[in-house]
């Protein structure tokens, strides 16, 4: 492989390390072993039609031509998307910062205690600004945001309800149009009507369990929905409010005049606008409905020691563990995201975030003055940082401002909207007003400052306090914040220290060159809702970008939209409910899952309208092939669909995979194929030629997204032609097929701004070099499996006793046998600076292990003389020569401040808990606290920043 050829970078193992690893696993070559892994009868017969590969200096300068394309206008648009300067100091460390975009999600607690730290801080943040007692950390956009809260509403509606029958829904007419699209996708498969009407001069019903306002509303005015919360709450009904976060420095917070739910974009807190995303969502809410809150929450608690410890708290409300009794199918959050939106915050403290929502709304109420001044209506009587403008030709206004690099809000055709933000400045102001008083035929006199005055009823105005606890006044300096962003990133583990194992989460490679582009401008910038003629760069982006997974995926169209795993999985499954409602046939509803599947799967086939019958899987894993054509022909008559992974969530290729797919179409229904484990399909096979209808792809796993410590992700999905029509529309810019559903996430192609991730990815491999890496991420795995069933059993392989790109390392009698449990050898594995595999998924008590095609033979070879190591110290405690309770495994992982501690008591050596094996001592991890007492966080929650002292 030559050294500038991308695979050379982006694959692990050697050349002269291959044939090492061919021997070990018993096969004469690569091909030899994929022959007998994957069925002969769903191998392509051609390669990859993709495109040459390109060098990453080549495809550099590919990229900086198409950015060039995307044309940056300052933006006026609003509706949810600003601009916003991050500052350096977080650009720098944690955006540009491999240690915090390679890590996982933080459910190992005792290796990401910095990560944790950060997301506390964020719900701490959000929990100040919008007055309410408890904020989870992170959603995927503000519009999904929105649908959650009507969802966890109609979940929690009062017993009054639930007898009435009362599914209604009031949305007020001034939201944002794209969350009111995705409001009906989730609300119409659940039997939630929405009606729309103005809140004024709406009546409650015994029919009506919630109600959503925007706060400011869509045109920009400020409203009080104070009386309107009484009534609803004087009606048992519940009431959700989407507030812009920045207002809420300065606005009253919605949980100050009885918002049951507050969410929104924390978007303008330092993350570009990036064509639409990705942006933390926030959503918070009342202490009584904590355990309906759907998203993750991080928690304090302490380790075994009692020293404070975080972690995530109340998991057991996650869709992986609830399944078909989920609330929601939310599988990840924004995590990257809301890390750098929290540290905006820390960084500016309550002054700098004060005087940033004052300087915005300083600049429109010069905008307001000078419109006054020139004669010019503008009708919002009380706003924040946007302004309604009417009575004039307001296309001709558009267009003048687009010849003005300006952009203005299109609202109907006498109408426009202008927002402002941080980046403006008067110069800014001065030539919106030029540009009006041109098509107004005005004369335009500039404006001069002013002293800073409220431009709206002071009966609006923020009294309470805003970010009081410590972590917002400490880190103003640079110096500082660069120290604080280091200490947390010294607590954390991620893919700079080793090997990530994590089964079904492909933890890769994310190559530096795929990750350059982020920081331009030309990629940043863009405004989701700009003139597709300004963003003609991300369009032909995009257009290659679907174009490419297509082929890959032997499919006829993609939609990017969906901007999660399971929000492909939803999105997926809609499209496929649509479809059968063209036929007449919408009664079908029936989803077949197999047991083995990932806990999205029965959650987003419920949150899609459907009624869910799991398959049973045979004493080798497999999909009992008798148990799915029973169910199949039982359900003929209503059968929606049928979600299969593949390969399975077991790591196995199955050989009866085209008969599956075979005995569904039979009895009228489609087959979503779930695509966590593409890494293992891509070149060699594909959705397309196994037969499925539509399949997800999760661009952070195979395609080379970061993880982002718990997100971003992005799940677009690809369909077959008779399904290619209902692909999601958007009410703002258009997408999507002719016979569209609606939208299913707040931005027409979802978080537009990682995609040129993996647009470099395919690039630079092509279409070969893809189907290499599949080829060695098969090949590590088996390597792997054969190293580690030397100690080990493997839990599950195919008919050749091959496994696919994962593997399960079986323990399930380990607590029996030696009293030692998957949560002991992943703790103990941290002592090795390795982090776990998957723990007792998909199977109780095994561990799940991916090493992916990145990781080199050194690295595996490392995590086979680990577990190697710590069987020995598992065969210790069973042979008697070490204690049952006090041992290495059980004690883990062992801290720093443990092992210098004048006090040791343990019946083993400080050596050995700290640096068991040799090569261990060069690079040492050490955990920044003991074992985590979960069961502790959970009794005693508390999710903000405040000193433990005030709890206790």
């Amino acid at each position: 492989m030559s050294s500038d050829n991308f695979l050379s970078r982006h694959i692990g193992p050697r050349m002269t390390d291959i044939d090492e690893m061919l021997s070990k696993v018993g096969v004469n070559s690569i091909d030899d072993l994929i022959d007998q892994t994957i069925p002969s009868d769903i191998r392509m017969n051609v390669p990859l039609q993709l495109s040459e590969p390109m060098t990453e200096y080549a495809y550099l300068k590919y990229i900086k031509g198409i950015a060039s394309k995307n044309k940056i206008n300052t933006s006026h648009i609003g509706l949810g998307y600003y601009n916003t300067i991050t500052p350096s100091v977080i650009l720098r460390n944690i955006f540009e910062n491999p240690s915090w975009y390679t890590s996982y999600t933080p459910y190992q607690a005792e290796i990401s205690q910095g990560r944790l730290e950060a997301l506390l801080n964020y719900q701490t943040m959000i929990m100040s600004l919008t007055g309410m007692e408890i904020a989870n950390c992170s959603l995927l956009d503000e519009s999904t945001a929105a649908a959650e809260s009507i969802i966890m509403m109609y979940n929690k509606r009062d017993r009054f309800f639930t007898k009435n029958e009362g599914n209604t829904l009031f949305v007020d007419e001034k939201i944002f149009p794209q969350t009111l699209d995705v409001l009906i996708t989730r609300a119409e498969p659940l039997g939630i009507e929405i009606v729309v009407g103005d809140y004024k001069t709406f009546e409650f019903t015994d029919k009506v369990f919630g109600s959503i306002v925007q706060y400011p509303n869509s045109d920009g005015s400020i409203e009080d929905y104070a009386a309107f919360s009484k009534k609803a709450h004087s009606n048992k009904s519940m009431i959700s409010v989407i507030a812009d976060l920045m207002s809420l420095a300065i606005l009253v917070p919605p949980g100050e005049w009885g918002a049951d739910i507050v969410c929104g974009t924390t978007q303008r807190f330092g993350i570009p606008m990036g064509y639409g995303g990705p942006h933390a969502a926030y959503f918070a809410t009342s202490d009584k409905l904590k355990r309906s809150m759907p998203g993750r929450i991080i928690g304090v608690s302490v380790d075994k020691n009692g020293n404070p410890a975080l972690r995530m708290a109340l998991q057991t409300r996650e869709q992986h563990i609830k399944r078909e009794r989920a609330t929601s199918n939310i599988c990840t959050a924004q995590a990257l995201l809301a890390t750098m939106a929290g540290m905006y915050a820390v960084y500016h403290g309550p002054q700098g975030i004060k005087e940033i929502a004052h300087y915005i709304h300083n600049l429109t109420g010069l905008l307001n003055n000078g419109l006054a001044k020139i004669g010019i209506e503008q009708s919002n009587k009380d706003f924040f940082d946007t302004l309604k403008i009417v009575g004039h030709d307001a296309k001709a206004a558009l267009e003048k401002g687009h010849n003005n690099n300006l952009n203005f809000r299109l609202i109907n055709d006498n109408t426009i909207g202008i927002s402002l933000d941080e980046t403006n400045t008067l110069d800014d102001v001065n030539a919106i007003l030029s540009v009006l008083c041109s098509c107004n035929g005005k004369e335009f006199t500039p404006i001069e400052p002013n002293s800073g005055m409220v431009f709206f009823n002071e009966v609006y105005l923020r009294n309470s306090p805003i970010l009081e606890e410590k972590i917002f006044s400490s880190y103003h300096s640079e110096t500082e914040m660069m120290r604080y962003i280091k200490k947390l990133e010294r607590k954390d583990f991620s893919l700079t220290h080793s090997m990530i194992s994590l089964g079904s989460c492909t933890m890769k490679l994310n190559p530096a060159t795929t990750m350059l582009p982020l920081s331009w401008p030309e990629f940043g910038s863009i405004h989701p809702f700009a003139p597709k003629d300004q963003a003609e760069g991300y369009q032909i982006l995009i257009k290659e970008l679907e174009d490419d997974l297509a082929e890959i995926t032997g499919f006829a169209a993609v939609s990017l939209q969906p901007n999660s795993g399971a929000a492909g999985e939803y999105t997926g499954l809609m499209v496929i409910r649509e479809y059968h409602k063209s036929r007449g046939e919408g009664h079908r509803n029936i989803v077949l899952i197999p047991a083995s599947a990932h806990g999205t799967n029965p959650a987003s086939a419920v949150m899609a309208g459907g009624k869910v019958v799991v398959v049973a899987c045979d004493e080798k894993g497999n999909v009992d092939i008798t148990d799915l054509k029973a169910k199949a022909e039982e359900h003929k008559a209503n059968l929606h669909s049928y979600m299969i992974t593949y390969p399975s969530t077991h790591g196995v290729f199955e050989k009866e995979i085209r008969e599956m797919m075979n005995i569904i179409h039979q009895n009228g229904g489609q087959v979503y194929m779930d695509g966590a484990n593409m890494n293992a399909q891509v070149g060699l096979t594909s959705p397309g030629i196994i037969g499925a209808d539509v399949c997800h792809l999760n661009l952070h796993k195979t395609f080379a997204i970061p993880h982002g410590g718990g997100g971003p992700g992005v799940g677009p999905i690809g369909v077959a032609e008779h399904l290619k029509p209902y692909l999601p529309s958007h009410s703002v810019i258009a997408t999507g097929g002719d016979k569209a559903i609606k939208a299913v996430s707040a931005a027409p192609y979802g978080s537009a701004f990682v995609l040129p991730i993996t647009h470099a990815y395919i690039k630079m491999l092509g279409g070969e070099g893809l189907t290499s890496s599949t080829k060695m991420a098969i090949l590590n795995a088996n390597y792997l499996a054969q190293g580690i069933k030397e100690h080990y059993g493997i839990l599950y392989s195919g008919d050749n006793g091959r496994v696919g790109h994962e593997m399960i390392v079986d323990c399930r009698h380990f607590r029996q046998e030696y009293g030692i449990e998957t949560s002991d050898i992943a703790k103990r594995l941290m002592d090795y600076g390795f982090h776990a595999p998957t723990l007792s998924f998909p199977v109780p008590e095994t561990l799940m292990v991916e090493p992916t095609e990145s990781e080199s033979k050194e690295e595996l070879d490392r995590f086979i003389e680990a577990m190697a190591s710590i069987m020995e110290e598992i065969l210790e405690i069973k042979a008697g020569t070490a204690n049952a309770e006090d041992n290495l495994l059980k004690n883990a992982p062992h801290t720093a401040i443990e092992c210098t501690d004048d006090n040791w008591d343990h019946t083993y050596s400080r050596h050995r808990a700290a640096y068991p094996l040799d090569w261990s001592t060069f690079n040492k991890f050490w955990p920044s606290v003991a074992r985590v007492d979960n069961g502790y966080g959970d009794r005693n929650l508390v999710c903000s920043c405040a000193p433990i002292s005030e709890y206790q």
